[in-house]
């Protein structure tokens, strides 16, 4: 599977977010320049976000977006189901194995894919954006600081 270019930048936007969460809501345009997501492209993905209860929204001067809850409660799992419908690297097999035609293998490809989905999905279902978080932290406090001049 290869995330679409919706799910990046849907899970782009909730680790935005989860880094704000002690903060006010965030305007729509400021988690755009953040993560460097076309306006329009984010406010259709939020949406979809809010309608999965993952974020939520608040109107007027001082609205914009937040998340739904802690960055512990949610999971990458959550959003890619929310967005692409499911975690799966898995070619579309039928459930047909005495089909004409089935080719040598595709028995013992369907079991494999099958367990790779199932070791992807435990590893998604697994990490909270407040682990992505944490993550995040970790790889900056070990970069070096870049001094060009």
């Amino acid at each position: 599977m290869k995330l679409s270019k919706k799910c990046q930048y849907a899970l782009r936007a909730v680790l935005e977010l989860a880094a704000r969460s002690d903060q006010m809501p965030v305007k729509i345009q400021a988690v755009a320049e953040a993560q460097a997501i076309p306006h329009r492209f984010l406010e259709v993905i939020l949406n979809e976000l809010r309608h999965g209860g993952i974020v939520a929204s608040r109107r007027g001067n001082d609205g914009g977006y937040l998340l739904a809850g802690p960055p512990e409660s949610f999971t990458v799992a959550a959003v890619i189901e929310q967005i692409e419908g499911g975690v799966s690297i898995s070619p579309q097999f039928t459930d047909d194995g005495d089909e004409p035609g089935r080719a040598f293998g595709d028995g013992a490809f369907r079991r494999l894919w099958a367990q790779v989905d199932q070791a992807i999905l435990e590893v998604c279902e697994g990490t909270t954006f407040a682990e992505l978080l944490s993550y995040e932290q970790e790889s900056r406090a070990g970069a070096a600081p870049n001094y060009c001049i």
